[in-house]
């Protein structure tokens, strides 16, 4: 713990350690054998992490960019590795998991892995020193939403909406978006028991008394979306998108460490 504790010293953060605790997820009380948490105390945000040390049978940290303030952590719990990459994002640190696919080892690398193949593309056309940057040619990025210019985007404008929020099922501070469009996707029936939806063969498929336990919305799971306008959010500086973008968000949702995290809107 004293190597790791030195390690996001180096990044300029500071981390506690403590044993694993039940947490709720997904309507359960369960104990993670590793979770990874941004927390508050009277000196500021720092790093809490829960382990089981008895699951948990390596935690390292791969690569440190002191003047970037971002790290990558590695974890090996019941012989599954699982990556993460921590660090500052504009005003607040962060963690985000890495998809099992691209076993990165480097920040680098990591800030890539994230990025959505529609991102990845486009940034082929520009320079690399450019490609880490919140605006870049192809793109724009507030914190896990990526917004790429769309072309030829035909709607009415009676379905346009308008102040939209752009929410992650695992909750947080929405994004709030001044003129926002979407389509497709399906039809899910979002609550605190079901936080990443239920269709809605499932929803009919329960009990009187499953579905009155909860408060139910109606949401789409994966959606087209656009939107256009200011983009704001409290821990991020706010965006302004001349024409229609289409929204990405990263590939945390691709992680077996984040697979309560989806898509929705």
């Amino acid at each position: 713990m004293d190597i790791l504790e030195r390690a996001f010293t180096k990044m300029g953060a500071r981390v506690k350690f403590e044993g694993a605790k039940p947490r709720l997820m997904g309507g359960q009380w369960v104990r993670p054998d590793l979770a990874l948490d941004v927390r508050t105390d009277t000196r500021g945000e720092y790093f809490l992490i829960a382990i089981d040390r008895e699951a948990v049978e390596e935690l390292i940290v791969l690569d440190v960019q002191p003047a970037d303030r971002h790290l990558v952590l590695m974890s090996r719990e019941r012989g599954e590795k699982h990556r993460f990459l921590l660090g500052h994002d504009e005003r607040h640190w962060f963690v985000a998991a890495i998809p099992e696919a691209t076993p990165v080892s480097r920040v680098r690398d990591a800030k890539r892995a994230l990025r959505p193949e529609a991102v990845v593309a486009g940034e082929r056309r520009v320079r690399s020193g450019e490609r880490d940057r919140r605006r870049n040619a192809a793109r724009v990025r507030q914190g896990e939403w990526f917004f790429v210019p769309a072309s030829n985007v035909a709607m009415s404008p009676l379905l346009v909406l308008r102040n939209e929020p752009l929410v992650r099922s695992r909750g947080g501070k929405p994004h709030i978006c001044e003129q926002l469009y979407r389509f497709g996707g399906e039809t899910v029936y979002v609550s605190p028991g079901a936080p990443n939806g239920v269709t809605d063969d499932e929803y009919r498929a329960l009990s009187d008394g499953e579905r009155s336990r909860w408060s139910w919305r109606v949401m789409r799971r994966n959606p087209r979306v656009y939107v256009r306008g200011r983009v704001r959010h409290p821990d991020h500086a706010t965006v302004i998108l001349d024409g229609w973008h289409e929204v990405f968000s990263n590939t945390e949702h691709l992680a077996h460490a984040m697979r309560n995290v989806v898509f929705l809107d």
